[in-house]
């Protein structure tokens, strides 16, 4: 029996309202997850994520917390809900896109990959099995299989091999859950469409709680993005949580959803805010400009943010270029807020039918 029921549709779009059962709760979709790698929100406690962002669920790194601060000592101190004071759902990357994107692959087999840390260059080795027993360890609400990421201008062969690793590592990291915790499936394929409908049925044929698109936002130009969404989002099993790994912009996210997906997460708003970019309802700011150092106005007049209430741009930008460490929580609180009001608005016109709407005007504005 499916943890996700869809509760509304847009007649126009592909666009719909669901609710995701975890055992930290239920998950209204359209949801971003905002990026707590190392089981932290960077510059934000898990009260700022609650009270100011109203974050319903977070996502956390097997790579990351596995290298430190070690998932046994997580388990020993309760989980990861406990060890990071979040009552919430959290969803755990297995880890497969780290272990090949920070450059510290040393061997890859049919069986598993060999790293090494980025942290202290020791070496470790990733199985299925120990990416589950990781997940278990943190206890994470959803897991995510175990695959082989490309990238996006890999060669077919390559593009294969790693779809057949992906398939058998899937299957082997269902076989090794021992808990009741969600298990959703990676779907990968690059940018071949062909490719991608083939992964699909392998990965749907196996059977899991939730299914994701790996393997995007990875340096492949937008278009090709939006193919691969617009045409596999919709051959996905309607009756499970769709997930785009990594993506990614405000209107990354308005155009997926009116193709049917459901989850979203990307380090985008909270390394943005610690950049100084800052998203507004009338563009991207780089609060570090000059022509901000007198602008007694709020960042964004038609926000409702507690940075917006509160501050002014020129406060922002003093504390922006004095190094000020609040300059990265007032920021950060800012651009979650955007993404989250984008998501809100979103379901809004969901309800009220109105979403192809919104869709092309939010597209236009950009």
């Amino acid at each position: 029996m499916s943890c996700f029921k869809t509760v509304q549709k847009d007649k126009k779009t592909n666009a719909r309202i669901g609710r995701l059962k975890t055992n930290h709760g239920i998950v209204e979709t359209p949801v971003f997850m905002p990026v707590g790698t190392l089981a932290s929100v960077k510059s934000l406690s898990s009260q700022d994520l609650v009270t100011e962002i109203d974050a319903r669920i977070i996502l956390g790194n097997t790579y990351h917390l596995y290298l430190r601060p070690g998932h046994k000592l997580i388990e020993k101190l309760g989980g990861l809900h406990k060890f990071m004071n979040w009552n919430r759902p959290v969803l755990t990357d297995s880890g497969g896109f780290q272990v090949f994107s920070l450059g510290s692959l040393r061997e890859k087999t049919e069986e598993g990959v060999k790293f090494q840390s980025h942290i202290d260059g020791s070496y470790h080795y990733f199985t299925p099995e120990k990416v589950m027993e990781i997940q278990e360890s943190l206890n994470s609400d959803i897991m995510m299989v175990f695959d082989d990421c490309v990238e996006h201008d890999a060669s077919k062969e390559e593009i294969l091999a790693a779809m057949k690793r992906t398939t058998r590592w899937s299957q082997q990291c269902k076989d090794a859950k021992t808990n009741d915790n969600l298990l959703f499936g990676i779907i990968q394929g690059a940018t071949d469409l062909n490719l991608r409908k083939q992964h699909l049925d392998e990965i749907v044929n196996i059977g899991f709680d939730g299914y994701a698109l790996g393997g995007l936002s990875v340096g492949e130009p937008r278009e090709e993005m939006e193919k691969i969404v617009s045409e596999i989002t919709p051959l996905m099993p309607d009756n499970y949580a769709r997930y785009l790994m990594g993506v990614g912009t405000p209107e990354d996210i308005v155009f997926a959803i009116g193709q049917g997906i459901d989850m979203f997460d990307c380090v985008m708003p909270t390394r943005n805010a610690r950049n100084g970019t800052l998203f507004t309802s009338k563009g991207k700011i780089t609060i570090k400009n000059s022509q901000y150092k007198d602008k007694d106005e709020p960042l964004d007049e038609n926000c409702s943010c507690f940075t917006c209430k509160n501050y002014s741009k020129a406060y922002l930008r003093h504390l922006y270029v004095s190094r000020e460490l609040l300059a990265y929580r007032l920021n950060t609180i800012h651009n979650l807020y955007f993404y989250m009001n984008t998501v809100r608005e979103a379901k809004k016109h969901i309800v009220n039918g109105t979403y192809e709407d919104f869709m092309k005007e939010f597209l236009n504005s950009c």
